[in-house]
């Protein structure tokens, strides 16, 4: 992972000197636009939470499954039966006293015998092992946190053999990194937890329980967590700091079509209150992508993530309308759409008005903020927006539910800004963009969500925010998009449709990249902002475009301070097909502008600044993403990366952009 990259900039602000400063008045001449048009979007698409950002290393370490999931997983997904040293015995998927009924599959262990021949692994007794996702990843001298529900359900007390090691190869000894035993000798569920620090690194190490003691052992809820995860809030720290480096403003979440069912059908639809709690009392569900969701990531670690960031957090639940996609596929036009009766609607108005008191509310008086209090967080999270539905097919149906649920969460709780949908495919003509946007007009809906994902000739080439009319009340949140490939020129062309936006930042006050992870070997689609493996993160292109819009928010908006050479005088913005942009952003809070530069054609453009109104000081930073246009950050090679230098400050000067690059700067007030 480049993290000078991530970290350079942090570094730069410091020396510029961005301590608490008190905010100033904007020169004349700025239009006032929204300071959070940058955000993230983080979906449990292409494995992006169990084996991504939720730091577990333990796959399926419940044992749930649901038999529709695809490759057929099932209750002993990713975990082998073992039985070293001539031990007999068999395992047995059980879901008679569970541990809850939202957890009702577990695993028992049968102990026949316990060898007397220690084999090659230099061990005995009957157990598991798991190999995580694609081998578990340790680090020598860190501490690793290993926890498991256990009960005898037969037999003498339980001696159980916990083990870290490396496989050698058949007919040699695993090398063991780490090993501890409990005891167990109760009848009822109990969680045992050990603390393992491996001798040595390892990528591909496993995970094995080995049951000493004749007789029957249950198993559930197996855990192994690094100790060292995000501000020790069980995100893996890469990836969540790769995340901070955006400096989003907000996030989006749990979906996507995973809010509601991807196509499925309402029972796998996306219910908050059964991802909060004791982790083991949690519903899994088969994921909208078609691989299984634990919930080990559920919204109080959103919620919790989102602090953690200083991010506003946007939860988007379903309105009894379900994803008209199809076992997570994108034939969206081809699928149909179900509705919930009008009757039931009430049960989908009480999930948005007890998620707003239990973000929200006081644990003195609030019987759902009691449970986020009991979970470790008294302090409300100050909920300011609630997303209704994602997406869906804008038909009568829809609107009927919607504006029921709206108006109800409406009155219960007027100070929370509700974000609708205009549907897939956020484009003039579209029939869905078309409905979705009456819908918003007729009960004047704060924000409507909008998603396309393109080529980069159309971000290249439209501007379809200049068209909007100024006088509506509803803004614009672009939720979901993408040029359709990872390369240099595709990042170029959405910097440059972001200079746009910011442009209309009037009109569009929140966008968010879509989608943020992607696995290695597990992607559902691409291209993906950031992809990883049990090692690193990959960060594209596109990132670093999304890491300097992040990095430049402000409150207004200067569209006469550059001038590319060749156009005429007091033109704002050369025409859609010049493929070139400029933006100044100013910051009236941490008194920063920020004057960024696109040129995504094949010639070099001059351009004339004049910064003199600002009262510049004589330092700046000067910020460069450029290469060859083909170029791609990948598993292989990362050519592309940010490049950053102190200059110094002047009020009016001319600079050459050259082709194929973006160019931030960046100047004290």
């Amino acid at each position: 992972m480049n993290t000078r990259a991530i970290l350079g900039t942090a570094l730069l602000a410091v020396s510029l000197g961005v301590s608490a400063q008190k905010p100033m008045k904007a020169p004349k001449g700025g239009k006032a636009i929204s300071d959070e048009l940058l955000g993230i979007f983080f979906e449990d698409i292409s494995s992006a939470a169990d084996g991504g950002l939720y730091a577990e290393l333990v796959q399926n370490g419940s044992f749930e499954f649901n038999p529709t999931e695809r490759d057929g997983w099932g209750p002993a997904t990713a975990w082998r039966f073992v039985r070293p040293g001539h031990s007999l015995g068999y395992m047995e998927p059980r879901m008679d006293a569970s541990i809850h009924e939202n957890n009702p599959t577990y695993m028992r262990l049968h102990v026949e015998r316990v060898g007397h021949y220690y084999d090659f692994d230099g061990w005995t007794g009957v157990g598991l092992s798991n190999d995580g996702f694609d081998g578990i990843r340790v680090k020598g001298g860190a501490q690793y946190h290993f926890s498991a529900f256990l009960r005898n359900a037969g037999g003498d007390a339980k001696a159980v053999r916990v083990v870290l090691s490396v496989p050698q190869g058949r007919g040699k000894a695993a090398k063991v990194l780490a090993e501890g035993t409990v005891a167990v000798g109760t009848a009822d569920w109990q969680k045992y937890q050990i603390a393992l620090t491996p001798s040595e690194d390892a990528e591909r190490a496993q995970l094995q329980l080995l049951v000493l003691t004749k007789g029957e052992l249950d198993v559930d809820m197996v855990s192994l967590m690094p100790a060292d995860t995000y501000k020790g809030h069980g995100l893996r720290k890469d990836l969540a700091e790769a995340l901070e480096g955006l400096h989003p403003k907000f996030m989006r979440f749990p979906g996507g079509c995973v809010v509601h069912g991807g196509g499925d059908g309402f029972w796998n639809t996306y219910r908050w209150k059964t991802t909060i709690g004791p982790k083991e009392q949690r519903r899994q569900l088969k994921n909208a992508w078609g691989y299984h969701q634990s919930m080990g990531l559920g919204y109080y670690e959103y919620f919790q993530f989102c602090e953690d960031l200083g991010m506003e957090p946007l939860p988007i639940l379903p309105c009894g309308v379900s994803c008209q996609g199809a076992n997570g596929g994108w034939g969206m036009k081809d699928q149909a759409q179900d509705a919930v009766p009008m009757s039931e609607m009430d049960e989908w108005v009480a999930d948005a008005i007890d998620l707003i008191e239990w973000a929200n509310g006081d644990p003195a008086t609030s019987e759902w903020a009691r449970l986020r209090a009991a979970q470790g967080h008294p302090k409300p999270f100050n909920l300011k927006y609630l997303g209704i539905g994602n997406e869906e097919r804008i038909s009568p149906e829809f609107e009927e539910r919607f504006q029921y649920m709206y108006e109800r969460v409406m009155k219960a709780h007027p100070e929370i800004i509700i974000v609708g949908t205009a549907g897939p495919g956020s484009h003039a003509g579209n029939p869905d963009y078309e409905n979705g946007w009456k819908v918003a007009e007729k009960i004047g809906l704060p924000i409507i969500d909008e998603h396309y994902y393109e080529p980069n000739r159309y971000f290249l080439s439209s501007r379809q925010y200049d068209n909007y009319p100024r006088d509506r009340k509803t803004k614009v949140y672009l939720g979901e998009y993408a040029a359709k490939d990872k390369k240099l020129i595709d990042a170029l062309a959405e910097g440059l449709y972001l200079l746009h936006v910011e442009r209309n930042g009037d009109v569009v006050s929140m966008t968010s990249y879509a989608p943020l992870f992607a696995r290695k070997g597990a992607t559902n689609w691409n291209p993906d902002l950031i992809y990883f493996d049990n090692e690193r993160p990959i960060l594209t292109c596109s990132y670093y475009i999304q890491q300097l819009f992040g990095q430049s928010a402000g409150q207004y908006y200067y569209g006469d301070c550059v001038r590319f050479q060749g156009d005429a005088a007091g033109t704002v913005q050369p025409v859609a097909d010049s493929h070139y942009g400029q933006s100044v952003v100013l910051n009236a809070k941490t008194r920063r502008l920020y004057v960024k530069l696109c040129n995504a054609g094949d010639q070099a453009k001059k351009a004339t600044i004049d910064l003199s109104r600002f009262g510049v000081k004589k330092q700046a930073t000067k910020t460069v993403l450029a290469g060859a246009p083909d170029a791609e950050n990948n598993f292989e090679a990362q050519p592309i990366a940010p490049k950053t230098e102190t200059i110094a400050a002047q009020k009016r000067f001319t600079m050459t952009v050259e082709p194929y690059s973006f160019v931030m700067l960046e100047y004290a007030l």
